[in-house]
């Protein structure tokens, strides 16, 4: 099912084989289409939605905003990473969560300001 103009709802579904969890927040929805038109180019979303058994399977954090369909890790066809964290960096300087990673950005709708990674 189509969420956005270049989204569906399954890229988001939490990858465990026990469930069909697969909300996904509008604001972050919003984010990923600016992600899409800034650099013109597919964004894939490496992962999604978690229940809490698959967060606690990947090593995922207690209160990952995966587990609420708030965040997606991303790589934008053609782009590092590091420069995509930058420009979300930048662009939304003041709000959301945001990791740097070698070769995967993680966003987040948190209702505040976080930042951490290892990306060079």
């Amino acid at each position: 099912m189509k969420l956005s103009p270049h989204f569906d709802r399954e890229e988001f579904t939490c990858k465990c084989s026990e469930c069909n969890f697969d909300t996904v927040d509008v604001v972050l929805l919003q984010v990923l289409e600016h992600i899409r038109l800034k650099y013109n180019s597919p964004v894939r979303i490496n992962s999604g939605c978690r229940c809490p058994v698959h967060n606690k399977a990947v090593g995922g954090s207690k209160n990952s905003q995966h587990l609420y369909g708030r965040a997606a890790d991303i790589v934008v066809d053609g782009v590092k990473a590091v420069d995509v964290y930058a420009w979300l960096d930048e662009t939304y300087s003041r709000r959301y969560g945001m990791g740097k990673y070698n070769t995967f950005t993680h966003i987040d709708t948190r209702n505040f300001k976080a930042r951490w990674g290892d990306g060079s």
